[in-house]
């Protein structure tokens, strides 16, 4: 919020005691509140802008941020006149001069598009032991949980937006106004842990399937799936990385719509009945990482100039169809797959492909493009954040965040082949459920409950209070602890 300070020797006329503007370059909603006065005044508004005489003598405007509004308060009694403009800011075109405001249709396609990633590719392997309707049930619960930390995170970057005048916060701003040197040190950390674990699983399980299309060593496809999708990354312009990931998506929804209709008619519906809720904490942690969005949210609040209604439901909607797609995904591969008993396949995908040509064919294309939509977001987002945190210039691409960001993964996928299930648990845990999990509620509790903060009108996006936020940073803690032990315990 911005307010503005109106200090005249003179009562203002009734024309701007009550008084609604807005304007065009982004629907500025200013509300003037004045004070009645037992005075008579003339009732035509002058041909003039404010502050140009009026005959009133000088209208002075003074421009606040929230904290600074605080401080000035306190220092000295409020103003005669007072008027707040209810707004944070306009994406503005600088060469057009024309407001470009985002809308729910491509945010909710921004979301739904982040989410399907190769966590996809997982879900079957380790939901095969609960089953599919234990699963099901899983999947909705962290969907939940997912939806509700993305809205803590949008409700801190609003808050933020507001305090700094301007949109393009990240989460190291926003840990930084919240949670200080601490928190920034371990939501760097747990980012840059999420985003080596993910690229280190994608090389592995993409150099497993272009073995099997191409029939080349596996050192050779990783090197050559990394190199390519690296080079398209560094070199490309942004309209040819936005071609290209058009394309990988199209392929993505093409696949998805073959496998449906190839495997519908080979589903075991029995199978699809069994449910052992005893397997499902196992899970969790692999279908949570398959919901991971919430690094797009401080886009999302940036492109629909934090309107708290847009964002919620573009984040509720983008989500909601990647959850119907991984039900649909693994009804299909758990109904599809044989086993007896409580047989366990390590990996049912793999297990698809080799008996069954045609739908193993189509699984494995589709798996191919969404690891590589993955990949090169992945790719871009982890080299601009060594990018700002090695301190380089943004005039252009540097090589050395590239090679930090190709190279590592690489050489870890090539040691170890099996890597793809470890990686991914591993990011899961104790990379997305302290990121995205315990980090936006701890957060929203400072913003809400700090004692130093400035009170803010912002609605909040998740209900519930502390008694909310207990839950998320609980569950999240519980899952890591129980992992820990389980970890701690085999060894």
């Amino acid at each position: 919020m911005v307010t503005f300070s109106i200090s005249s020797p003179s009562p203002l006329p009734p024309w701007l005691r009550h008084h609604h503007h807005h304007s065009p370059l982004g629907g500025l909603s200013v509300s003037y509140q004045i004070p009645p006065r037992n005075t008579t005044t003339t009732t035509t508004p002058p041909p003039y802008p404010l502050g140009l005489g009026l005959g009133l003598g000088l209208i002075k405007f003074r421009c606040f941020s929230s904290s600074q509004r605080q401080r000035q308060r306190q220092r000295q009694p409020p103003p005669k006149f007072e008027v707040e403009f209810e707004r944070l800011f306009s994406n503005l075109n600088r060469d057009t001069l024309k407001r470009e405001p985002g809308n729910v249709t491509s945010s909710v396609l921004l979301v739904a598009g982040t989410t399907v990633g190769a966590g996809i590719l997982a879900i079957p392997a380790v939901t095969q032991e609960a089953g599919f309707v234990a699963a099901a049930g899983s999947c909705i619960l962290c969907w939940l949980y997912m939806v509700v930390t993305g809205l803590l995170v949008a409700e801190v970057n609003i808050k933020t937006m507001c305090e700094l005048g301007s949109g393009g916060v990240s989460l190291v701003s926003m840990a930084t106004r919240t949670l200080g040197t601490i928190g920034v040190q371990i939501t760097c950390w747990s980012y840059i842990l999420i985003h080596y674990a993910l690229l280190v699983a994608y090389v592995a399980r993409s150099s497993d399937i272009l073995t099997n299309v191409l029939g080349i060593p596996v050192w050779e496809c990783a090197s050559l799936f990394s190199l390519l999708l690296g080079s398209i990354c560094y070199f490309g312009s942004q309209q040819l990385i936005g071609a290209v990931n058009g394309v990988l998506v199209l392929g993505i929804i093409i696949s998805f719509a073959a496998l449906v209709a190839a495997a519908g008619g080979d589903l075991h519906w029995d199978a699809l009945l069994r449910a052992n809720l005893q397997a499902i904490p196992a899970s969790i942690p692999i279908i949570a990482l398959s919901f991971v969005y919430q690094n797009v949210v401080p886009v999302l609040c940036t492109n629909l100039e934090g309107d708290p209604s847009k964002i919620r439901s573009s984040i509720i909607l983008g989500t909601a169809i990647p959850l119907g797609l991984f039900l649909i995904w693994n009804a299909v591969i758990l109904g599809t797959i044989e086993t007896t008993g409580t047989d366990k396949i390590a990996d049912p995908i793999q297990a698809l492909q080799a008996t069954n040509g045609v739908v193993g064919s189509i699984v494995g294309a589709f798996s191919l493009l969404a690891i590589a939509t993955s990949y090169i977001g992945f790719v871009l987002g982890l080299s601009d954040f060594l990018s700002d945190l090695l301190k380089l210039p943004s005039d252009k691409n540097r090589p050395l965040p590239y090679l930090l960001t190709l190279f590592p993964p690489l050489i870890l996928a090539l040691l170890d082949p099996d890597i793809f299930f470890k990686a991914l648990d591993f990011a899961g845990t104790y990379g997305v459920l302290v990121l995205f999990g315990v980090l936006p509620a701890v957060m929203s509790w400072s913003d809400r409950y700090s004692s130093d903060r400035v009170p803010s009108n912002i609605p909040e996006l998740v209900p519930g209070g502390r008694f909310t936020l207990s839950l998320v940073i609980g569950g999240a803690g519980y899952i890591i602890i129980s992992e820990l032990l389980n970890s701690y315990m085999h060894a």
